[in-house]
């Protein structure tokens, strides 16, 4: 009862479609858990759960995943940022009220924001665009995202009012699939990978630990969305995932992923392992196993839902 209750408060709060999309995925996160009696929410979970709205709890300190490679956002949606021999590059910039937490935390990690030249947005939902102007605004940094989730970004804006802080940017990027950004020493090569929105984008680039280079992934949408094309755009992306096996360190969007759940540890339990680590242990980030076990739990949760939203709207299955 509590958790409908609390699911029932954030969608009356939501004030944009992206919003009460991710309320949705939560609610029905929160009721698989609630199948299990003695569910308890792990750490990570706590930040899109229990504590969604607590904005002091959701300020949390940034940390070092790589040697390149540092999370700076708040504990419930992923800012990402890269530095580069030529300046800084951000994935995703979280939202109002915590833009002033992701600039203060690059500076605690050693950096300025002003430097940042690249802010790469994974898809065009407020919770990952939502700091974007005010941090170009800073440093002039160019947005950039595939031109789809622009249009739909643009297109959005157009159909309401949004709140102050909530505008989106002007993308000075449409991105393509095979397309590379590049900065300084660093490489970014784009994949559309649709879904969770109809352009999600997704990045790879390699990430340094002690000199040794590891293949990384932001993946733009990992999951897809409650209706038939996007649950069908969703089961082909999971299947092209076959091509990726080889993922060594997984940049997630959100410190806990909803839909399919990250094995193994969310964000913020792999940051506390990775702080006990001792010399010689293993980087808890550098995890192709658990990548592995992931794309299998999203392919088998990606073709359920298929068949689901198939049968639904009387389609054929195969």
């Amino acid at each position: 009862m509590t958790s409908n209750i609390r699911a029932c408060t954030a969608v009356a709060a939501c004030v944009t479609t992206a919003c009460l999309l991710h309320v949705v995925a939560w609610a029905q996160g929160r009721a698989q858990g609630a199948a299990t009696p003695d569910h308890k929410e792990e750490l990570s979970e706590t930040y899109r759960g229990s504590k969604a709205r607590d904005v002091e709890y959701q300020k949390i300190a940034p940390f070092k995943v790589m040697d390149d490679l540092f999370y700076v956002g708040p504990g419930f949606v992923s800012a990402w940022m890269i530095p580069t021999s030529d300046g800084l590059i951000m994935i995703d910039t979280g939202q109002e009220p915590y833009v002033d937490t992701e600039i203060a935390n690059i500076a605690k990690v050693g950096f300025d924001a002003k430097n940042v030249k690249y802010i790469l947005l994974t898809h065009g939902h407020l919770d990952h665009f939502g700091g974007a102007n005010r941090i170009k605004a800073l440093s002039g940094a160019k947005v950039a995202l595939s031109a789809i989730d622009c249009d739909a970004m643009a297109k959005g804006a157009a159909a309401r009012t949004p709140r102050p802080g909530d505008e989106p940017p002007v993308c000075d990027m449409r991105l393509k699939e095979g397309d590379t950004i590049k900065l300084g020493n660093t490489s970014i090569k784009v994949y559309i990978t649709p879904g969770h929105t109809a352009g999600s984008t997704t990045y790879e680039f390699t990430t340094h630990e002690n000199g040794k280079g590891y293949k990384t992934v932001v993946m733009g949408g990992p999951g897809g969305q409650p209706n038939l094309q996007a649950a069908q755009q969703f089961y082909e992306t999971a299947m092209r995932l076959n091509k990726f096996l080889d993922v060594q360190v997984a940049a997630n969007i959100h410190s806990w992923l909803n839909g399919f759940h990250y094995p193994n540890g969310g964000l913020l339990e792999r940051r506390d392992r990775l702080a006990m680590r001792k010399p010689g242990e293993p980087n808890p980030f550098i995890d192709n196993a658990s990548w592995r076990q992931w794309v299998k739990i999203a392919q088998d949760g990606a073709a359920k839902s298929l068949a689901e939203e198939k049968a639904k709207s009387g389609a054929k299955t195969n």
